[in-house]
C-alpha cells in the first residue's frame, strides 16, 4: 500500500513538472506570437505605404494611345 502511494505520489510530482514546463511555454509562446503581431503590422504598413507610392506613380504615367500601343504589330503587317 504504502508503494501505492509513492508511485501516485511521484505521478503527481511529474504532473506538476510537466504543468511547470508547459506553462513556461506557453509563456514563451505568447511573447513570440505578440513579437510576430508587431512585426506583421510594420510588414502591412510598409506594404500600405509601398502600395500608396506605386499607385502614384501609376497616375502620372501618360495611357498610351491605341497606334502606339503595338509597333511591332505593325511592322509585322507591313
Amino acid at each position: 500500500m504504502i508503494a501505492d502511494f509513492q508511485e501516485l505520489s511521484d505521478k503527481i510530482e511529474q504532473l506538476a513538472e510537466l504543468t511547470q514546463s508547459l506553462r513556461r511555454e506557453n509563456a514563451q509562446l505568447r511573447q513570440a506570437n505578440a513579437a510576430l503581431v508587431a512585426e506583421n503590422l510594420g510588414h502591412q504598413k510598409r506594404l500600405a505605404e509601398a502600395h500608396a507610392r506605386v499607385s502614384a506613380l501609376l497616375e502620372h504615367i501618360p495611357p498610351l494611345e491605341s497606334a502606339d500601343a503595338n509597333p511591332e504589330k505593325e511592322d509585322l503587317q507591313s
